[in-house]
């Protein structure tokens, strides 16, 4: 696992290196794995993972909560769809959301940070169902413009950016969702925070990073093939 994980990692490096400015974030998607590969992992050096299931993520933060790895605490990101009645958690547990899709989810994060306590905000994208696929969470295009001036202005957020999951033989979402990311900007109510793509997997990382993905979510390139639930 810690070889695939060098492996994804230098070949996301290689790729940012070839066409960013910026720095790319490697995300290990560790739904469906145990906390102890999370920690080996993060004995490594990745400090950043993704989860999907709530109950199943809040374990693993449990468990490994309070641990720091060359002195950093891990980050834990949200990616999967979210339901109303886990937002409340959600907003107490995780570090990102990569996953919000309309007003309402938004202001329950918003509100329920809040009422935690937690001083740092919540780091949000909005998820793009950038191919109008009805199996797939997501607004629509022409939402952006007024979810982003909404969302940018609530108090316990910080709207970073756009997050998709494109179809398989989608050849032009990555970039029609740069080109939406870069039209959209100017609605923010703070643009320097509007610097997030999330986008690309482990088959398409590096096209994903070419288009201008600044963080890529990858499973299986490092893990494995989950395990048969």
């Amino acid at each position: 696992m810690v070889t695939r994980w060098q492996t994804a990692y230098e070949q996301v490096q290689t790729a940012a290196q070839t066409h960013h400015t910026v720095p790319v974030r490697l995300l290990a998607v560790s739904k469906t794995h145990p906390a102890a590969a999370v920690h080996t992992l993060a004995q490594a050096g990745q400090h950043e993972f993704g989860e999907n299931y709530v109950q199943e993520a809040v374990e693993k933060i449990t468990t490994l909560s309070g641990k720091r790895y060359d002195g950093k605490a891990l980050v834990w990101h949200f990616i999967g769809h979210i339901q109303r009645n886990k937002t409340k958690t959600i907003a107490a547990y995780f570090d990102w959301v990569h996953s919000v899709d309309s007003l309402l989810i938004a202001e329950r994060l918003s509100r329920q940070r809040g009422e935690h306590g937690i001083a740092t905000p919540l780091n949000v994208c909005i998820q793009l169902n950038i191919d109008d696929e009805t199996s797939k969470s997501g607004c629509q295009p022409e939402e952006l413009p007024e979810l982003v001036r909404a969302i940018s202005q609530l108090p316990n957020l910080r709207l970073r950016g756009l997050m998709i999951i494109p179809a398989k033989d989608s050849t032009s979402a990555f970039s029609r969702t740069r080109q939406l990311f870069d039209a959209v900007q100017d609605q923010h109510a703070n643009p320097t925070d509007w610097d997030t793509l999330s986008m690309g997997m482990s088959a398409d990382m590096t096209t994903a990073i070419a288009a201008g993905a600044t963080i890529v979510r990858v499973g299986t390139a490092i893990f494995g093939q989950r395990p048969a639930k």
